[in-house]
């Protein structure tokens, strides 16, 4: 008896099977190979169309079916890139392209949000600016897109609208919402200052159901479509980073996960419902927070991570694996010889106060680097961009980091750097965002009974701590960053 989990990223589409009794993967796949395309028709836009990321479900699901038995599936769960839009008619027709997380259309409509809403209302009810998250993306299209805007039946997150595709149910989660600055903490409801400042009718919104919970069951045009099986249980939605953090069982508040993939996140819990003070982080309702209990994740992001790391590759390394990119940047001194990559190239990022100021290379010298040095670079930056956001966020000493086995942190340049600037214990786990879903969906069946015995099956496989041999020289090569960057960017 398996559990499936469903990873709808904007550079993949990942599947997992869990075996049930033993509670591990047994297979798991991803489509496509290589990274899907996001449509930039102007400067700071992102969309995907929806029907990407079914094309792709398909094939994953597909692949997988060709050596596992697809009807042993008891449960499903689905883990989704956060904070895009889908718009469907009344048809359940997709009316436009998803707004995807990293377009950054709607800054401008945030930032005047937030003037009118007050700092007060922001920072103690949102706990969030509405910045460039959902909410101000459908105001966008409310006055860009009028004629669009008109036909909406509801309105949904990548996630829902994978859920709608498979059992044709039309509903959202308290953390999706608050994922979109949607939800009001304080009053426990959605906002409806913002709904009313933005003249969104609260009807566009889907039904909410609790995270872990039976949401539907796979239809017959879903059997068809996917090849899944009949009345299989939708058991568990979430977002991605929220389900990375479950994933590596972070659920408790001074816990923390992190990810670099596309873009790079780290994610601490916490149990105070309280302003973020504009610190550049945001704050979400996680995955196991109720009334009573109160679990919230505060949410650093870096929008450009692997995608930064791919784009170097594909401009001056096409022919070669990332395994022989780390291989050949490990050659080149730590430093980099003074070269420095700022990845800050992937729309507005909110820990530099939703500005989007565009990568850069500092100090490149034609005689002195050479193809080496601007690979371990971006790798170098990338981390010490992540030592920076850190920096902002509640907790600033973070002494252990939870990882799955997976995307940049298989660089050990990257991870290095990033546990000698930071003094954090990396650990790494036997997980992934598919397998987290799938165990999300064994707990909110009722396959699993306990939280324990949910992660009975997670193991950790290694751990890297700074390395004080080299720790000066990780130290100096940072503060040379951070000192040109604060250079430039103030």
């Amino acid at each position: 008896m398996y559990t499936l989990g469903i990873d709808i990223g904007s550079s993949s589409i990942k599947v997992s099977l869990l075996n049930i009794s033993k509670n591990i993967t047994v297979a798991g796949t991803q489509s496509p190979k290589e990274e899907m395309s996001i449509h930039v028709p102007q400067k700071d836009w992102a969309e995907q169309d929806p029907e990407i990321w079914i094309t792709h479900l398909q094939k994953a699901l597909h692949t997988l079916s060709e050596q596992n038995d697809l009807s042993s599936i008891q449960a499903i769960g689905i883990s989704y890139q956060m904070h895009g839009l889908v718009m469907l008619d009344k048809n359940g027709k997709v009316l436009r392209p998803a707004i995807i997380w990293c377009d950054s259309r709607a800054v401008s409509i945030g930032v005047e949000a937030s003037k009118a809403l007050g700092q007060k209302y922001c920072s103690e009810n949102l706990l969030n600016s509405p910045g460039n998250f959902t909410a101000s993306k459908l105001k966008w299209v409310q006055e860009h897109e009028p004629e669009i805007y008109g036909k909406i039946h509801k309105i949904m997150l990548p996630g829902d609208y994978i859920v709608y595709r498979l059992t044709g149910n039309i509903q959202t989660t308290i953390s999706g919402l608050s994922e979109a600055i949607l939800w009001d903490f304080k009053e426990d409801k959605i906002s409806a200052p913002l709904l009313e400042h933005f003249g969104i009718k609260e009807e566009l919104l889907p039904e909410i159901l609790p995270t872990f919970s039976v949401q539907g069951k796979v239809n017959q045009k879903a059997v068809e479509e996917f090849g899944l099986p009949l009345h299989a249980t939708i058991a568990y939605r979430a977002g991605d980073q929220p389900n990375n953090a479950f994933s590596l069982k972070v659920l408790e508040p001074g816990e923390f996960a992190a990810t670099a993939g596309t873009s790079g996140v780290v994610y601490g819990v916490n149990d105070q419902v309280k302003s973020n003070n504009n610190r550049g982080t945001n704050t979400f309702i996680h995955i196991n927070h109720n009334s009573n209990r109160k679990r919230l994740g505060e949410l650093l992001c870096i929008n450009a991570t692997g995608i930064a790391n791919a784009w170097i590759r594909k401009m001056i390394a096409p022919n070669i694996s990332y395994n022989e990119i780390n291989t050949e940047a490990s050659t080149v001194a730590i430093g980099s010889n003074e070269l420095l990559f700022y990845p800050f190239g992937n729309g507005a990022e909110r820990m530099l106060g939703n500005q989007n100021i565009g990568a850069s290379l500092k100090n490149l010298d034609l005689n002195r680097h050479h193809r080496a040095h601007l690979l371990r670079a971006v790798q170098e930056g990338i981390a010490f961009s992540f030592a920076y956001g850190m920096g902002l966020m509640q907790s600033k000493s973070i002494k252990v980091i939870r990882v799955g086995n997976a995307n940049l942190f298989l660089s050990e340049i990257f991870t290095n750097t990033l546990a000698a600037i930071t003094g954090a214990r990396i650990e790494f786990y036997n997980t992934d965002g598919a397998t987290g879903a799938a165990r999300g969906a064994a707990y909110g069946a009722g396959l699993y009974a306990t939280i324990e015995e949910t992660f009975s099956g997670l193991k950790q496989l290694k751990e890297v701590s700074i390395d004080e041999s080299s720790k000066e020289l990780y130290l100096n090569a940072y503060q040379n960053w951070l000192t040109n960057f604060d250079k430039t960017h103030s």
